[in-house]
C-alpha cells in the first residue's frame, strides 16, 4: 500500500509517498505543526514536488550498478555519509553505500526517488531530502536562512533572533526563552524573506535540537526525559549511545567528545518539546530584534548593551557556513544554499535597524531569564 504525507511552508509544498507507512510517518513527524504536514491519499497526488521513498532492495542495488558502470562519477559528503553522484541524461543519480540508499532526481519535473535496504535509514534520507525541496523552493522564492535560534511572542508574532557562533548560546537563549511562555520557532536556522516595506517575516527550518545534559537539567527537564527513556520512550536516532545510557542512569553531568570541544547532546524530535516539556512551537513570525547571547558560568546574567554587528555571510546557511547539505541534486536551481545574494543584502539591511542587545548569561536559569525578559519587555 503506497501512503503519502504533503508537507508545506510558506508558498512551498512538497508530497513524500513510500511503499512503507514508516517512512511517510517519521515526516509527519519529523515536520509536524511547524510544515504543516498531513496525510493525504495517494492516489489524488497529480501535481508539485514528489518525493517517492520506497524500500525495494533490488532497485537500490540496479541503481547503485548504473552509477558504477563506468560513467563519471564525483565522492561528496552529505549529511556526514560518503556518497557518488552520477549524471543518467538530465537525471542526477547517486549512491550512499554507508546507508545502502540509492537516488534519482529529476530536476526538470521536480521528482525525486530513493530506494533502499533498511526503512529506518530510508525515512531520515527521505525526510533530509523533503526538507531540501521544501528550501530549494523557498530560496527560489526569494527566502533566505539565516544561522539563528528563533522564539515568538504569542500575542502579537514578535520574533527575536539570536546570532552567535557555536557555544556562544543561541540554543539557551531560545530554550530559557521558549520555557517562561515564548513560542520555540527554531534553535539553530530559520527561514527569512523581506516583506512589506521594512518587514522581514520569519518561518521555521524543522530539525532535532540538540540539548546539553546540563541545560536540559537546569531547565527542569531532567525527570520528563529520564523518565521517557525508562518507559522505552526513545529520541532522534542520531543521538550518541552515551547520552541515552545517562539518561537511564538520571546523571545528568555534561558529556564531552574530541578534547571537550565537542559536547554530546540530546537530540530532541520537534513534537518532544511540547508532549514532554510543555513548550510550545511557533510556525512564523516578524523579526522584532537581534539578541547576541554569550554564556559565562562565572558572572551574573545581565543585558550588557547596545550590539553593534551587521550581518555577514557566516550568518547565512550558505556555502561558506557549516552546511551539511550541498545541494548535489540541484534542487535550488543554482541559488546559493543560504539564499540569493539580493535577497540576504535586504535582510541584512532590515535587520540592521532592527534593536541589537548582547546579553550575557550563565547557568543560573532564573537569573538568566530574568535577564532575557528585560530584552524582551522593550520589544
Amino acid at each position: 500500500m503506497i501512503t503519502a504525507t504533503r508537507l508545506e511552508a510558506a508558498a512551498a509544498a512538497v508530497t513524500v509517498m513510500s511503499n512503507r507507512s514508516e517512512v511517510t510517518d517519521w515526516a509527519a513527524r519529523y515536520f509536524g505543526q511547524w510544515w504543516n504536514a498531513s496525510s493525504i491519499e495517494a492516489a489524488t497526488v497529480c501535481a508539485g514536488a514528489v518525493l517517492v521513498a520506497d524500500v525495494d532492495p533490488e532497485a537500490y542495488a540496479a541503481l547503485t550498478l548504473l552509477v558504477h558502470d563506468g560513467r563519471h562519477t564525483e565522492e561528496v559528503e552529505y549529511a556526514r555519509h560518503r556518497m557518488l553522484v552520477a549524471r543518467d541524461g538530465e537525471d542526477i543519480i547517486a549512491t550512499s553505500p554507508d546507508e545502502a540508499i540509492a537516488y534519482r532526481s529529476s530536476p526538470v519535473s521536480g521528482r525525486l526517488a530513493l530506494t533502499g535496504v533498511g526503512v529506518m535509514e530510508l525515512s531520515l534520507a527521505a525526510a533530509r531530502l523533503a526538507r531540501e525541496v521544501i528550501r530549494g523552493q523557498l530560496l527560489r522564492d526569494g527566502w533566505a536562512v539565516l544561522h539563528s535560534s528563533a522564539v515568538v511572542r504569542p500575542e502579537d508574532g514578535a520574533t527575536l533572533l539570536a546570532f552567535g557562533g557555536k557555544g556562544a548560546g543561541k540554543t539557551t537563549t531560545a530554550l530559557l526563552f521558549a520555557s517562561s511562555g515564548w513560542r520555540l520557532l527554531a534553535n539553530d536556522r530559520v527561514l527569512v524573506r523581506p516583506t512589506g516595506m521594512r518587514g522581514v517575516e520569519v518561518v521555521p527550518w524543522p530539525s532535532a535540537a540538540a540539548v546539553g545534559l546540563g541545560l536540559l537539567d537546569s531547565l527542569g527537564w531532567s525527570a520528563a526525559a529520564s523518565g521517557h527513556v525508562k518507559v522505552g520512550g526513545a529520541f532522534h536516532p542520531t543521538q550518541h549511545d552515551a547520552v541515552t545510557a545517562a539518561l537511564l542512569a538520571g546523571d545528568f553531568t555534561p558529556l564531552w567528545e574530541d578534547e571537550k570541544r565537542r559536547e554530546k547532546k540530546v537530540q530532541v524530535f520537534p513534537d518532544q518539546f511540547a508532549s514532554l516539556f510543555g513548550v510550545e512551537l511557533a510556525t512564523g513570525g516578524r523579526a522584532a530584534a537581534l539578541l547576541f547571547p554569550r554564556v559565562d558560568a562565572e558572572s551574573s546574567p545581565d543585558v550588557v548593551g547596545g550590539a553593534v554587528h551587521t550581518l555577514g555571510d557566516d550568518d547565512f546557511m550558505s556555502g561558506a557556513t557549516e552546511d551539511r547539505y550541498p545541494d548535489i541534486f540541484e534542487l535550488a536551481g543554482g541559488v546559493d544554499g543560504g539564499g540569493r545574494r539580493s535577497a540576504r543584502d535586504e535582510v541584512s539591511a532590515r535587520l540592521a535597524v532592527l534593536p541589537h542587545q548582547t546579553i550575557r548569561l550563565s547557568h543560573d536559569v532564573p537569573a538568566s531569564v530574568a535577564a532575557l525578559r528585560k530584552v524582551a519587555e522593550a520589544i
